[in-house]
């Protein structure tokens, strides 16, 4: 007979033999379930089944086969991220495609009331008209000085126009600069406005909802309370609807419990339907909190495009202020000057033909002013033509975009189909090591995303959800023989409240009941009897029973401390 032991004794001859953590797992058919965390208990069933490799995986679903091309050795995790910030990317650009395809169709020029041939026609007949004014203007100045004077004049314009265009690109190209970045700046600005007015109108509208439902969830509150308060009517439910006379007494107890069920089945069904609405309600005050950050969001970064608005409208109106007129070039005035000489000698020499050319330049102005008209007109259907080039090019763009998204929604959902496949295969590796006990280790939320988890489970009823002791203890029990193969350890198991348990499943190991003992009065009465001949009266037979059952619990209360 072993001889008593103090408890750090007994741990430690224990832990000799195996951890005290696995020897309550070993010995207590409900450590597992009761006492360690679900990610203890999830971690430890992937230790004795196993993980499953994403190969694996891949290899048994032929509709995962494309997978491993598109992750281009990126994780599941890895290559989810990727598609949702390219979906991102993606829808932020659809978003603007719209907005820049309305601003070009504003921008385009109206066509109605002219035609681009008759228009080419009748600019062209202007040309011939203008260079038969121009030869006549020739013919009556005919003379070799005033056409080298002319040649003069011709050359020093050359000069002075090459002059205006280097002035003009030194010194309008930062304002340029800053010109562009204005309009860029104040198109951001009306596409944020654009996004704000689009969640304002959501908001609006789901508001307009909370009402329609909150109006709904009173009807049904109504009819609730109209419903329960009906009773069951003796009259006019307990009489035969053929003959009039009363029903049976034995068929009355059966139309009451019908009308209750009744009742019952229709304040369920009312409850579940305002339920169902309130439901609505939250998720539409959740949605409207979202749009609210959302608009505070844009509100903010309009704010920040606007401050930078300022700051270069500011710099352009000093860059304006800054740019030297051209009149100021030195040599800009030298031409100038030697232009104005070389004119006034052309005056001085055709006095006597001014009046005549002066009538045909008259004639010449006309015409071209004319001719400005119908340019400006002929320059709308370029410009238009290329609105639509670039309406085209944009929409290219969405169509594009559009097949990049789809493809992303493919690669998504085959990421889903892997890990629900994984999921699948990895709950039935570890439930296949387990003769009664099953395990639920994830759980599909809402939005179709998988949360880890580790419930257990007996023919379909949650550990900790409704299955009674004795399931409880025959769970526990299966749990231990597989943890006993996996550590290759045997130990006492000691089974509380054992009397609760019809019949214990098989296990191969040592296994002690611990059993409440029945009193003296819930005895038998020929045990009773027995006893009381055995004492020799009533007193000293419970006397006799009540101190065998106190050695009996100082027995049991001694064995749980050893364990």
């Amino acid at each position: 007979m072993v001889s008593p032991q103090k408890k750090k004794e007994f741990a430690d001859t224990v832990k000799e033999i195996v951890d005290e953590d696995t020897f309550k797992l070993l010995t207590n058919p409900s450590y597992f379930n009761e006492h360690l965390h679900w990610t203890k208990q999830r971690d430890l069933l992937l230790e004795i089944a196993g993980d499953v490799s994403d190969e694996e995986v891949i290899n048994s679903n032929k509709d995962l086969s494309k997978l491993l091309d598109v992750l281009e050795g990126r994780s599941i995790e890895g290559h989810r991220k990727m598609i949702a910030s390219k979906r991102k990317e993606i829808n932020q650009e659809l978003d603007r495609i719209p907005i820049r395809i309305d601003e070009i169709y504003r921008g385009m020029p109206d066509l109605n009331g002219i035609n681009e041939a008759d228009i080419k026609a009748q600019i062209d007949a202007l040309n011939s008209q203008i260079e038969a004014k121009q030869q006549q203007i020739n013919d009556i100045r005919s003379g070799s000085e005033v056409n080298n004077i002319r040649k003069q004049i011709s050359d020093i314009e050359l000069q002075l126009s090459n002059l205006r265009n280097e002035h003009a690109q030194q010194g309008q190209q930062q304002l340029y600069s800053l010109k562009a970045r204005l309009q860029e700046e104040q198109s951001n600005v009306s596409i944020l406005q654009s996004k704000i007015r689009n969640q304002e109108d959501r908001k609006q509208m789901n508001e307009s909802n909370i009402s329609g439902y909150k109006e709904q969830m009173q009807t049904l509150r109504d009819q609730w309370s109209e419903k329960n308060a009906q009773e069951f009517d003796h009259e006019s439910n307990c009489s035969c609807p053929t003959c009039g006379q009363n029903l049976p007494e034995e068929q009355l107890e059966e139309v009451k419990a019908n009308f209750n069920r009744n009742k019952a089945k229709l304040l369920e069904t009312i409850t579940d339907k305002g339920k169902s609405l309130g439901a609505k309600v939250e998720q539409l005050k959740n949605d409207n909190l979202a749009i609210d950050l959302e608009i505070n969001k844009l509100s903010e970064q309009i704010d920040k495009k606007q401050t930078e608005i300022q700051k270069l409208q500011t710099q352009i109106q000093n860059a304006e202020s800054t740019v030297q007129p051209i009149e100021e070039n030195p040599s800009y005035k030298k031409l100038l000057a030697e232009k104005n000489a070389a004119e006034q000698q052309i005056l001085n020499l055709q006095q006597s033909v001014n009046e005549s050319v002066q009538v045909v330049q008259n004639e010449i102005a006309s015409l071209k002013e004319h001719q400005n008209n119908l340019q400006l007109d002929l320059n709308k259907f370029a410009q238009t033509e290329a609105s639509k080039k670039r309406i085209a090019e944009l929409e290219r763009d969405e169509t594009r975009l559009a097949d990049e998204y789809e493809e992303l929604e493919k690669q998504l959902y085959m990421t889903e189909v892997f890990i629900r496949s994984k999921v699948n295969m990895l709950t039935e590796k570890i439930n296949s090591k387990f003769k009664y006990a099953r395990f639920n280790l994830f759980k599909t939320n809402i939005n179709g995303g998988l949360e880890e988890k580790c419930e257990t489970t007996y023919e379909g009823v949650p550990y900790g959800g409704g299955l009674n002791n004795a399931a409880k203890i025959n769970v526990g029990l299966d749990i231990i023989n597989t943890l006993s193969q996996h550590y290759g350890v045997r130990a006492p198991i000691f089974v509380d409240n054992a009397e609760s348990v019809t019949k214990l499943i098989d296990i191969d190991a040592q296994m002690i009941s611990l059993i409440v003992p029945p009193t003296f009065d819930s005895l038998p009465s020929e045990t009773k009897q027995t006893l009381i001949k055995l004492h020799g009266s009533y007193a000293k037979a419970i006397e006799a029973w009540n101190d065998q059952n106190k050695q009996l619990r100082i027995e049991n209360k001694a064995k749980d401390e050893v364990a």
